[in-house]
């Protein structure tokens, strides 16, 4: 046979078959690379593959350690463990809920707004979505609310910290697009690309991210005003209401002022996302101790908990470089590029493959183990036949928030269900989330019907 088709082959079967083995049930970064480690014995056995290739593992792990703009991912995340040790979700949701009260559905509206709030000034799904899920959800019980509805609602709106900057979703793909643009560019003559940067893809995910809110609200006032039963107002208390302005002033002020500091900082191009994120983070901790929730204990929680996200994410990215290699030296990246490029359609129809199988993706595997994994393959492919890296990025960040809600494996889903009352089923929370789901396939569409929605706001800012 021939050694160029064996190669492919073998990079075809090793893509699903490190899928399946993650269907087992067995840990991402072991089982990227592991895999790729057997596939490679297999293609150095028949000759399509050099084991000296690891050789350049090293040089990337030391890249990866030292990539200044990596080091905002533990800063985010450690600012964002900390503001949720810091009480502000829960003073956020019981006043949001008590300034929407009098409307129907007034209660899923001020989840949406402080989902939105959080995920912009933290980004910690897993978080919010707890949070959320114990203090709203029984109140939204206690309401009367259709309990799909209120499970959909916090589901959802705990998710948008996946595509709402500072995501760091979005700062490993802005990295990664990066690299891969400039390889594309200099391999078409062109020795001074534009760079991708992570603030740029910040930018263009602003609008997305509003979109969403927007849907998610549109929604709810629409079964809000047809089926009124489903999302019953809450009046306040006459006694409650007194001092409410001040109480909503007191609760917003200080994530508003944080995300200024942070997001305005990195857009205004004052500062890069790493010294913003250091910045957020001192922010995060000054707040915690106005608040008197910050002492030696919490902060030994707060640096342990970033210290396993971080490391969590890293060790998969390790193991998706080893996966790359072998994947890419064995002959797969032509297969793509071949498969992609014979697509009927052209651009538009390669496009449309590679959200679909991220979307399918979606239901078995999480965010990092998708963009890990398919971007570092699809990518370079895309982006030869033209495709805008800062709109790609944004698309498969939208794309990549439905792997949260879609089961079985959606994180959000299993947030919930921990926290969840045993009244609430998780078929009931399953069918919940549906509707969501379908919104954010629609945004899918409106930002790829007006891709000016993703482009024009970095455009404005770094050109």
């Amino acid at each position: 046979m021939d050694p160029v088709l064996l190669g492919e082959i073998l990079a075809g079967t090793m893509f699903l078959g490190v899928i399946g083995v993650l269907m087992l049930g067995f840990p991402v970064a072991f089982s990227l690379a592991g895999t790729a480690l057997i596939f490679g014995l297999v293609g150095w056995w028949f000759g399509v593959y050099d084991p000296s290739n690891y050789g350049s593992l090293a040089g990337r792990y030391i890249g990866l350690m030292t990539n200044e703009v990596l080091v905002a991912v533990p800063l985010f995340v450690f600012m964002g463990v900390v503001l949720e040790r810091s009480g502000i979700a829960e003073q956020l949701l019981l006043t949001m809920g008590k300034l929407f009260g009098n409307l129907r559905g007034g209660l899923a509206l001020s989840v949406i707004l402080v989902g939105a709030l959080l995920a912009a000034s933290t980004g910690v799904v897993g978080a919010t979505v707890v949070t959320m899920g114990l203090i709203s959800l029984p109140a939204m019980t206690r309401a009367g609310y259709d309990p799909k509805l209120a499970t959909g609602v916090i589901c959802a709106s705990g998710t948008l910290g996946q595509i709402i900057p500072p995501s760091t979703v979005l700062i490993f793909m802005g990295d990664m697009l990066s690299g891969i643009n400039a390889q594309v560019q200099m391999s078409k003559g062109n020795f001074a690309p534009e760079p991708v940067s992570v603030g740029a893809l910040f930018a263009g995910a602003i609008i997305p991210g509003l979109l969403l809110v927007a849907l998610y609200a549109l929604y709810v006032i629409f079964v809000a005003i047809t089926n009124p039963q489903a999302a019953p107002a809450t009046p306040v208390p006459a006694s409650e209401k007194d001092g409410l302005m001040r109480e909503v002033v007191v609760a917003l002020v200080p994530p508003l002022l944080l995300i200024i500091a942070v997001l305005g900082s990195i857009l205004a191009g004052v500062a890069t996302p790493t010294e913003a994120a250091s910045v957020g983070s001192v922010g995060a901790m000054l707040l915690a101790l106005i608040r008197r929730r910050l002492d030696f204990g919490v902060l030994k929680q707060v640096v342990i908990s970033t210290a396993s996200i971080t490391s969590m994410v890293f060790i998969i990215l390790f193991g998706a470089a080893v996966f790359s290699i072998v994947f890419r030296m064995m002959g797969g990246e032509n297969l793509v590029h071949e498969f992609l490029s014979s697509m009927p359609g052209g651009t538009m129809g390669a496009i449309v493959v590679v959200m679909l199988v991220m979307f399918l993706l979606g239901f078995i595997l999480d965010t990092f183990e998708i963009i890990f994994i398919v971007i570092p393959i699809t990518a370079p492919v895309l982006l030869t036949l033209g495709v805008d890296p800062i709109w790609l990025g944004v698309m498969v960040g939208v794309n990549l928030q439905t792997s949260f809600l879609t089961p079985p494996f959606g994180f959000a889903l299993f947030y919930l269900r921990g926290v969840a009352p045993p009244s609430v089923t998780t078929g009931t929370i399953y069918r919940g989330i549906i509707p969501f789901a379908c919104l954010q396939i629609l945004a899918l569409v409106i930002l790829y019907m007006f891709p000016d929605m993703i482009t024009w706001l970095p455009k404005m800012l770094y050109n």
